[in-house]
Parts: C-alpha cells; structure tokens; sequence
C-alpha cells in the first residue's frame, strides 16, 4: 500500500515543542467536534501543517467557522473551543 505525498511538511513542531502530523488530524468525516478536535486542526492550521483552505475542504468547513475557531482559541485557549463556553461580560472564561 502506498500513501500519496501531500503538500507542505509532514510533521511541523508547535511554539510549545510538541510536534503534530497529519496523521494526529481528526479524520475527514468527522462530525462531532469537541474543544480537542478543534484545537488540534487550528493547531495545524497555524503552524503551517496544512492551510486554512485544506482544512475547510477536508472536513467541509465555512470559512467563518474556521476563523471563528481560530480567534476563541487566541483569545481563550481551547475553554474558548467548547461549544458549552460561558464568558463573563468582559470576554474572560
């Protein structure tokens, strides 16, 4: 069996020194996305593992979505990734 070379890198080191693959991605048709799975994609997203357009195709994802992913995690780390997050009035978890 063959695996087919994918674009960028295969394994990028994140700023903490931990180091992600595609093969620590969630798979494809995933559809449940707990605060993990999300962090792990926007982990990969910003590091350079794969590009924001990949990851909206690969698990059919807005833009938006993505990018609202993104900016919880900056904001507040993977507690802003819950679907279940409740933020004070001055945007602190």
């Amino acid at each position: 069996m063959y695996i087919k070379r994918g674009k960028g890198p295969r394994v990028v080191t994140l700023p903490d020194g931990r180091r992600i693959s595609r093969a620590d991605l969630p798979p494809p048709d995933t559809r449940r996305w707990v605060a993990s799975r999300k962090a792990r994609v926007v982990e990969a997203v910003e590091a350079g593992l794969i590009t924001a357009d990949e990851a909206c195709e690969m698990w059919n994802l807005s833009k938006e979505e993505l990018a609202s992913w993104r900016e919880n995690a900056r904001k507040y780390g993977r507690k802003g990734l819950q679907a279940t997050a409740r933020f004070k009035n001055d945007g602190q978890p």
